[in-house]
């Protein structure tokens, strides 16, 4: 039983973050043919209701016109 009483309680504290991602969260003009992309996880804590972005990496990249 105690056992069992544990490992309720560990979840319950697991459950309190999720992470998602990563998504595009940004894609601006670098000029030259370049474009910058932004992408960054999304971070939901439900228990104060908050939503933020972690890990946010860059990139650019190169756009050929043919």
């Amino acid at each position: 039983m105690r056992k069992a009483l544990i490992a309720a309680v560990a979840s319950l504290f697991m459950a309190g973050c999720t992470t998602a991602g990563p998504y595009v969260t940004n894609i601006s003009s670098g000029g030259n043919g370049k474009l910058n992309v932004e992408k960054c996880a999304v971070k939901l804590n439900s228990f104060t209701g908050t939503i933020s972005t972690t890990d946010c990496t860059s990139q650019a990249l190169t756009v050929n016109d043919r």
